[in-house]
C-alpha cells in the first residue's frame, strides 16, 4: 500500500521510483488506471492555501505526486524513511516509453502546433501509439470539440500541456467524457522534450537544485521564489 502524507493540506502519494508509480498508480496489471495525475510542488501549495478552487482541484486528483523536492523533503522527515522526487517532466517521458510495451493510445494536447506536432513525430518514432494530437489555442467556445476529438482518439493516456490551472479545469471537464482515461497535467514538458527549453543539467539534478539553475536562466523568476520563503517558514512553524 502506498503511503500518503499530508503537506499544507494535500495528501502526497510517497514513491521510491517513478517506474513504482507507474507501476503501482498507472499502467498497473489489470491495465491503465483512469483518473488524474497532478504534480505538487511548494508553490502550488502555498498558491492553493490562498486560492479554494485551486485547493479544491489539487485535492480531487486520484494521484498526487511530489515534484518539487521541499515537498519530498518534508515527506521524508515526516515517513523517516526516503521519498523520491518525481520530476513531472521524467514521469511523463517514462509514461511514455511504458506505454509502448502494451501499445497504449496516448493523446498530445497543448504547447503550439510546431511543438506538440514535434513531440508526437518524436514520441511515434520511438513506437509509442499516439492516436491524436491537438495545440492549446483553442477558445472556450471551442473546447467541447476538443473534448469531443479526444474521446473518439479511443485515447486511454491524455498528457495536457496547457498550464496550471488551465490545464487541470481541462482535464476534470474531459474526465467527464472519458472517465476511463489516465490524464496528466505536464506543463512545459513539450517543450522540454522538443529541446526548445534547456532543462537543468544533471549536475544540478543530482543536487536537487534544478529550481537554482532555473532562477539563474530566468531571473525574472525570483519574485515567485517568495514562496519558497513562505513554504520554508510554514515548515519551520508546522503549518504544512
Amino acid at each position: 500500500m502506498i503511503n500518503k502524507v499530508n503537506v499544507g493540506g494535500i495528501d502526497v502519494a510517497a514513491y521510491q521510483s517513478i517506474d513504482e508509480l507507474i507501476n503501482s498508480s498507472i499502467l498497473t496489471i489489470e491495465g491503465v488506471q483512469p483518473g488524474v495525475g497532478i504534480a505538487i510542488n511548494p508553490e502550488k501549495i502555498m498558491a492553493a492555501k490562498k486560492d479554494p478552487l485551486l485547493m479544491s482541484i489539487l485535492q480531487s486528483a486520484t494521484l498526487r505526486y511530489p515534484d518539487g523536492v521541499g515537498v519530498s523533503y518534508v515527506m521524508s522527515r515526516r515517513l523517516n524513511s526516503k521519498v523520491a522526487r518525481i520530476p513531472g517532466c521524467e514521469l511523463w517521458e517514462r509514461l511514455m516509453v511504458r506505454s509502448i510495451e502494451q501499445q497504449t493510445p496516448v493523446f498530445l494536447l497543448g504547447a503550439t502546433q510546431s511543438t506538440v506536432s514535434q513531440t508526437s513525430e518524436k514520441l511515434i518514432a520511438l513506437g509509442v501509439n499516439v492516436v491524436g494530437c491537438k495545440d492549446g489555442y483553442f477558445t472556450k467556445k471551442q473546447q467541447q470539440s476538443v473534448i469531443d476529438e479526444i474521446v473518439d482518439s479511443g485515447a486511454k493516456i491524455v498528457s495536457v500541456a496547457l498550464g496550471s490551472p488551465r490545464q487541470e479545469l481541462f482535464i476534470f471537464e474531459c474526465l467527464k467524457y472519458a472517465p476511463n482515461t489516465f490524464f496528466m497535467g505536464v506543463g512545459g514538458t513539450y517543450d522540454v522534450f522538443t529541446n526548445k527549453v534547456k532543462r537543468a543539467p544533471h549536475f544540478f539534478r543530482a543536487l536537487n537544485l534544478e529550481w537554482l539553475f532555473r532562477l539563474l536562466s530566468q531571473p525574472s523568476r525570483l519574485l515567485r521564489q517568495g514562496n519558497l520563503v513562505k513554504y520554508v517558514y510554514y515548515y519551520l512553524t508546522k503549518k504544512v
